[in-house]
């Protein structure tokens, strides 16, 4: 059990010591100037795995995301997202600050775009309407409750873009859980979209970053845009080391945290001031709705005194992730908790 007990998010992780010593060790170079070799086995080693071309290491999803809508996307144009995606909804804006893009939200089946709705709303552009240039598919989907997109879906989606000569991207800050929870390959899921994102600081424990791939060309112009927004790294390898090590050794166990999160949800359940429905949980990630009386930040807070964290997302409802800093003693200790409250 780890004191306290962190449900908040998968980004709370410690890098393991196999991260630490790589980091330490790591041979680096000036990565702005192209010559960080540890940085560049990063990269090639995503690209391998996605079955990309090329790819580009970056601080953070949220620079990825916006990096392949700057691509993508000329301003002015539109881009397609669910109405709950990350990028419209949690990264500040940047989409229509620095990409100068329109965004049109869709309506889903909990996170699931549906691809005739996508061609509904795909528009050639004209005198009145902006051209539709992109899609943005969030695999998994956090506030959908850490939602698949099934690969049939996917490649659906690529359909109905293709048809109309549109590009579509997947946020893929957990495409490992999503691949953890369906057995298909990162490169299958990939191979669906121009452009991926994938985030090496949720779920596989490394301290800062994610990396997009898509052909070399367009990894080229996301250097650019990278160096725009300000994330060209100087000496990267020191955190593309930990990138490396979290790929090789932190996502096949992935499994034992969705496990963990069926656990909570039928625990959580069976008590009766909460309620979720444990057939939803698909992956790493849960909202629960708090029926006690009271805000549920106010609960939130008196689990926190109790020892565990996590975070209220509305009036009623709490969001609680597993991630490999969380074992079955903590999800013990937050069954006792909530059972007490």
């Amino acid at each position: 059990m780890h004191d306290p007990s962190d449900f908040r998010s998968d980004t709370v992780t410690r890098p393991t010591p196999a991260m630490r010593r790589a980091m330490a060790e790591a041979v680096v170079g000036d990565d702005v100037l192209g010559d960080d070799p540890t940085a560049i086995r990063l990269e090639e080693a995503f690209a391998r795995l996605v079955g990309k071309e090329a790819a580009l290491f970056v601080p953070s999803g949220s620079m990825g995301n916006l990096a392949a809508i700057a691509v993508h996307a000329r301003p002015g144009e539109a881009v397609l997202m669910e109405e709950w995606g990350h990028s419209v909804n949690f990264e500040a804006g940047g989409p229509s600050r620095f990409a100068g893009v329109m965004i049109r939200t869709l309506s889903s089946d909990r996170g699931i775009l549906d691809p005739d709705l996508v061609r509904r709303w795909i528009f050639a552009g004209s005198v009145h309407t902006p051209r539709t240039a992109l899609l943005v598919v969030e695999n998994t989907h956090n506030f959908h409750g850490g939602r698949v997109t099934p690969l049939s879906r996917m490649r659906e989606l690529r359909q109905a873009t293709a048809e109309k000569g549109v590009a579509l991207h997947i946020d893929g800050a957990r495409l490992w859980n999503a691949c953890a929870a369906t057995g298909a390959s990162p490169a299958e899921f990939a191979a669906c979209a121009d452009s991926v994102t994938a985030c090496l600081s949720k779920g596989l424990s490394a301290p800062v970053g994610s990396v997009l791939a898509g052909t070399r060309a367009f990894v080229d112009a996301a250097r650019r845009v990278r160096k725009t927004l300000g994330g060209g790294m100087r000496q990267a390898g020191i955190l593309a080391a930990a990138g490396l090590v979290a790929l090789d050794t932190m996502r096949d166990r992935l499994v034992e945290d969705h496990a963990r999160m069926r656990r909570v949800a039928e625990g959580l359940a069976a008590l009766p001031n909460w309620e979720c429905d444990p057939a939803r949980v698909e992956s790493n990630i849960l909202f629960v709705r708090w029926k006690g009386g009271g805000p549920a930040a106010d609960a939130a807070a008196r689990l926190k005194a109790r020892g565990v964290l996590c975070f209220d997302t509305a009036a009623d409802t709490i969001r609680l992730l597993t991630h490999a800093d969380i074992d079955d003693q903590d999800v013990d200790r937050l069954l006792a908790e909530a059972k007490d409250l």
